[in-house]
């Protein structure tokens, strides 16, 4: 059994993961605004606590696992956040996706406290949340890196140190901005053979050993098929990281074409209702723009 730990935000990822931990004997101080997102934490015997400040002052090391960069700088350091409750020598690992230059900010004003903050954000989507084989994707202090791999080995199957404080997220957006540019690509190519009068599921045959393969497809194509949205990242979630991205590159004097365009397609679907959906059914909007049925199609 390691240290006891404070988890802040038991979403669909952070729930299975703050699960995972206490599973790999991590004792846990959680807190959510939602006391619904608790219950199972405390069946499996973690301890709650009232406040961000509250888990900070119970713990050593403190996750931050929120949706935006407004909510990590509110619980970070907001009012009865974790910067109320931290002592010299203290961790503070956010694993949200934010801006990246946020992050530094708020890393530098814990360093005024003798606090240490890692950016760590993970990447698989809830299903390897649930699993525990997510990827962590970390900037920051390589010594305060490995204080914290007991909690990188319960929650993933890989860890990596990418080097200073903020380049996590930057190699975290990277990622996305891949994945999500790839998905508006695999959809349209579905589009295209959906109207044609290729079936999902030949055309998933053939990319799955071809080179149009990619995790897309591995993701993507089943959900569609199927007509299951529920989602593992919302619309809302990828608008957001394109334009963490895309904000990101510009003040870097790095040009994003794809990366634009892609966050413009998912801007429709939000503007037409499915924000709240997982972003493979985006796939609604070409359904219209093109004139076919492809949800559900085999």
């Amino acid at each position: 059994m390691t240290e006891k730990t404070g988890f802040i935000g038991l979403g669909a990822m952070g729930g299975p993961m703050a699960l995972n931990m206490i599973k790999a004997g991590i004792p846990l101080v959680v807190h959510d605004i939602d006391p619904a997102k608790l219950e199972p934490l405390v069946a499996a015997g973690a301890e709650v606590a009232s406040s961000s400040k509250a888990v900070a002052e119970a713990c050593r090391r403190t996750i931050c696992l929120v949706e935006t960069t407004a909510q990590a700088e509110s619980v970070i350091c907001g009012a009865d956040g974790i910067i109320e409750g931290v002592e010299t020598g203290n961790i503070v690992l956010c694993m949200s996706t934010i801006d990246p230059l946020v992050a530094k900010r708020l890393a530098l004003e814990l360093n005024t406290m003798g606090v240490t903050m890692l950016d760590a954000p993970i990447s698989g989507g809830t299903p390897k949340a649930k699993a525990g084989t997510l990827s962590v994707i970390v900037g920051g202090d390589a010594e305060i890196f490995a204080q914290c791999q007991d909690i990188f080995d319960a929650v993933g199957e890989h860890a990596f140190h990418i080097g200073e404080q903020g380049q996590g997220l930057v190699m975290k957006l990277i990622n996305n901005m891949l994945g999500i540019t790839n998905t508006i690509t695999l959809i349209e190519g579905l589009t295209i053979g959906a109207k044609s009068g290729i079936g999902l599921q030949t055309m998933y045959d053939v990319l799955k050993v071809s080179s149009g393969d990619s995790a897309a497809v591995d993701f993507r194509v089943p959900r569609i098929m199927s007509g299951d949205f529920e989602p593992g990242g919302t619309m809302d979630i990828v608008y957001k990281d394109q334009e963490l991205i895309t904000a990101y590159a510009k003040d870097i004097g790095v040009p994003t074409l794809m990366a634009n365009v892609s966050q413009q397609v998912y801007q429709m679907a939000r503007t037409a209702g499915l924000n709240k959906l997982d972003s493979s059914a985006v796939i609604k909007i070409y359904e219209q723009l093109a004139d076919v049925s492809v949800v559900g199609r085999k």
